[in-house]
């Protein structure tokens, strides 16, 4: 079990839990059971003072969409791309939403779109860049409600919720990875993102029941 004392201040943050990254959407990128990671990401959110959450918003004119010529994972030049990715979560489709049974952005104490911009495509949910110059807000709203602790899962492990883990983990929040309201592309790199990320200092439970709120004294 892991604590949470009483006196903490704490947050859940959904990253990215779109039906584009679930077999819900096949055409787009698929994460193996991507769609069963909702009553996780809610017990999650049952346990905080506030929830937090992203979506990726992309342009189907964006740089980065593979073709023919352009094969997926293949390299791309640019500032803030990095490789070449199957059309996904663009705006006004059913992949851009959020997995039923998730509130709606509106009703989230924080939300963030990223990679609206056609020749960016950020993976973690705190900066808009690479560089990790240009913030999307939400370190900055976590830290003026005074959160401490950040319950996160999302999709998909190896690659936004990696990322954004390592950024909070940078910004010295108390970071609890929940396993169950996370899948991975493959076997292979989410076991090299969960070691990274515990590296990192973050802390790895396997369900939301592993997670025990304290009773002030």
């Amino acid at each position: 079990m892991l604590q949470l004392p009483a006196c903490d201040t704490v947050a859940s943050f959904d990253v990215d839990a779109q039906k584009t990254f679930t077999p819900l959407c096949p055409a787009e990128l698929p994460v193996p059971e991507g769609d069963e990671i909702v009553s996780e990401l809610n017990a999650n959110a049952a346990l905080a003072s506030y929830r937090v959450g992203s979506k990726d918003a992309h342009s189907p004119q964006a740089l980065w969409v593979a073709d023919a010529d352009h094969p997926q994972l293949t390299p791309i030049a640019g500032a803030n791309m990095d490789v070449y990715w199957q059309q996904h979560a663009v705006p006004g489709t059913a992949g851009f939403e959020l997995l039923d049974g998730l509130p709606h952005p509106s009703h989230y104490d924080y939300f963030v779109w990223k990679g609206v911009e056609c020749d960016m495509h950020p993976y973690g949910a705190c900066y808009h860049d690479f560089a990790e110059r240009l913030s999307t807000g939400v370190i900055e709203f976590l830290r003026a409600k005074a959160v401490n602790t950040i319950l996160i899962g999302g999709l998909a492990t190896d690659y936004c919720v990696r990322l954004t883990v390592l950024q909070l983990c940078r910004a010295k929040f108390r970071v609890i990875l929940n396993q169950a309201a996370c899948r991975g592309i493959s076997p292979a790199t989410t076991a090299q993102a969960l070691a990274e990320m515990q590296a990192a200092g973050v802390e790895c439970v396997e369900s939301a029941a592993q997670l025990l709120v304290l009773e002030p004294a």
